[in-house]
């Protein structure tokens, strides 16, 4: 039986660990095993083939992670959903608010098609303590090396996403000089091109497998693409939420069914916990990844890797 004290502690885990390049599912996964007694039974308990109550349980605190984003970014979405609807009423794409509506459409297929055919072997192959300590200090060894490569990637822009941010550029005053630091961060995302796009999308589908971080893998795609920390950030926050939050809608009914029996309480409070965490969280991250990089987060997940195959070996 989950209790209200491990809702509220695996909701904020949640909530923290979605957006900070350190694995959600990892996490999930590891914490309860390192406490052990039945904070571990709660992984285990129920069947893995058709469902369990702890999966159910972590389907609430996903799609309170997801509305807590759009929250935070609602002027972003706002933008997107209009840019994108008017795009299918013209059949135009004339601004970068609606190129970057559609970079995120292209980039969220990869791990849409993946995601729907993969997401559950995966889970019930992998989401073990061995198999996430092993993944986690694999997942901070990509973040050091996806650091050192984006030193050496000079920052560019694709020649079709160009002219939409030249466009904008030059209406916000900036005339016919155009850098990065005279566009706006939504004109520099706008400016990625559609194989960009799409390999970013394909990164995070690496998230699958617990003990990778979805905005880790994106962030990398991003630096390697040529954005700066705080850009590919927002990237990947934006990318992560319809993502997350389609993923949770749809395996709602689980908690709806057998496997959310008696936990619907302790769901309901882990979700609003897991949605303040990730609001904080994601405010903390924006400020961080202006003059930071990955390399701390790459260090606890190699160190907290290490220490847990040692565990669970």
């Amino acid at each position: 039986m989950l209790t209200y004290f491990q809702a509220i502690v695996i909701g904020a885990l949640q909530g923290v660990t979605e957006l900070f390049p350190i694995s959600s599912l990892g996490h999930s996964v590891l914490v309860p095993a390192w406490i052990g007694g039945s904070w571990q039974e709660l992984v285990t308990q129920g069947d893995a083939k058709s469902g369990t109550p702890y999966l159910a349980f972590v389907v609430a605190l996903h799609v309170a992670t997801a509305i807590a984003l759009l929250g935070y970014y609602w002027r972003d979405w706002r933008d997107i959903i209009i840019g994108f609807v008017q795009t299918l009423r013209t059949r135009r794409i004339e601004t970068s608010t609606q190129r970057l509506a559609w970079l995120i459409v292209i980039a969220t297929i990869p791990v849409g098609i993946l995601g729907l055919v993969l997401e559950h072997p995966l889970r019930t192959l992998f989401a073990t303590p061995i198999y996430a300590s092993i993944f986690l200090m694999l997942n901070g060894v990509v973040l050091i090396v996806g650091e050192g490569l984006r030193r050496r990637n000079a920052p560019s822009l694709s020649d079709y996403g160009r002219k939409f941010a030249e466009e904008e550029a030059r209406s916000s005053g900036h005339g016919d000089v155009l850098t990065e630091e005279h566009l706006a961060s939504d004109e520099r995302l706008a400016a990625l091109s559609v194989k960009d796009a799409l390999g970013i999308g394909l990164a995070q589908s690496g998230a699958l497998l617990a003990g990778f971080s979805r905005s880790g893998l994106t962030m990398i795609g991003g630096l390697l693409r040529g954005l700066d920390h705080e850009d590919t950030a927002k990237f990947a926050f934006l990318l992560a939420t319809p993502v997350i939050l389609a993923a949770g809608v749809l395996k709602l009914p689980e908690l709806a069914g057998p496997q959310g029996r008696g936990i619907i309480g302790q769901a309901v409070v882990g979700a609003i916990v897991a949605g303040l965490a990730a609001w904080f969280a994601v405010r903390f991250l924006e400020r961080f990844f202006k003059t930071r990089t990955m390399l701390p987060f790459a260090v606890y997940c190699i160190v907290a890797g290490l220490l847990s195959i040692i565990r669970f070996a």
